[in-house]
């Protein structure tokens, strides 16, 4: 230490001290800050509540307790069902079945690598997101990527779509989204219902009046 500082009270060296404590941490402030806003930024974009989006009205919910299809083909059922897998660690069932359908409209040239990825994806014995076939099944749609074509993932798509009617469907009508959206639905039109009924009384009282 120089002289000059040597000489100084301790307290004005601990106060030198602690301004640049200060000062630095109020140069870094600002970088922590963008870098959480990204990490939030990529969370709410990535993780959509589904009460953000259009709820269903009662006659679709419906519609999804009369069969697994009208799930299927209802894009809020679709997302509904997938959240639901999701809180069952299943949800590879649904990606697949979906990736089958978008692999039936590839284009001609891209079919054998898209068939490729999705084999390896969710087929191989060893996939990242392997779904649950039975050795046959497995094999044949093996052999048909020898041969690439639209339909040659039917086999197995058909079986994974049966395994989810037949498993997770059943448990998906009783599950709690389900019920609290038949449920918001049924509140919705009691209130509606209230409403007309207090309207009506109103326009009775006022025409007893006149």
């Amino acid at each position: 230490m120089c002289k000059g500082l040597a000489t100084l009270p301790a307290t004005c060296l601990k106060s030198a001290k602690d301004i640049k404590h200060k000062i630095s941490f109020l140069l870094q402030k600002p970088e922590l800050q963008v870098s959480d806003q990204k990490q939030i930024k990529e969370k709410t974009t990535t993780a959509a509540p589904v009460s953000a989006k259009r709820l269903p009205d009662v006659a679709e919910v419906m519609k999804w307790k009369e069969s697994f299809s009208h799930v299927l083909n209802s894009n809020i059922g679709q997302t509904v069902f997938t959240n639901f897998l999701k809180s069952e660690f299943s949800d590879e069932n649904i990606e697949f079945w979906l990736a089958c359908e978008d692999y039936k409209t590839t284009a001609a040239s891209k079919l054998v690598t898209r068939a490729r990825q999705i084999y390896q994806q969710y087929v191989d014995s060893d996939a990242p997101r392997e779904v649950n076939l039975d050795a046959a099944t497995r094999e044949e749609t093996r052999q048909n990527l020898e041969n690439a074509c639209p339909s040659c993932f039917d086999g197995a798509q058909r079986m994974i779509y049966i395994l989810m009617e037949k498993d997770s469907y059943r448990r998906f009508l009783k599950s709690k989204p389900v019920q609290d959206l038949l449920q918001s639905q049924d509140g919705t039109e009691d209130e509606q219902e209230k409403r007309g009924c207090d309207s009506e009384g109103d326009r009775q009282v006022l025409a007893r009046g006149a």
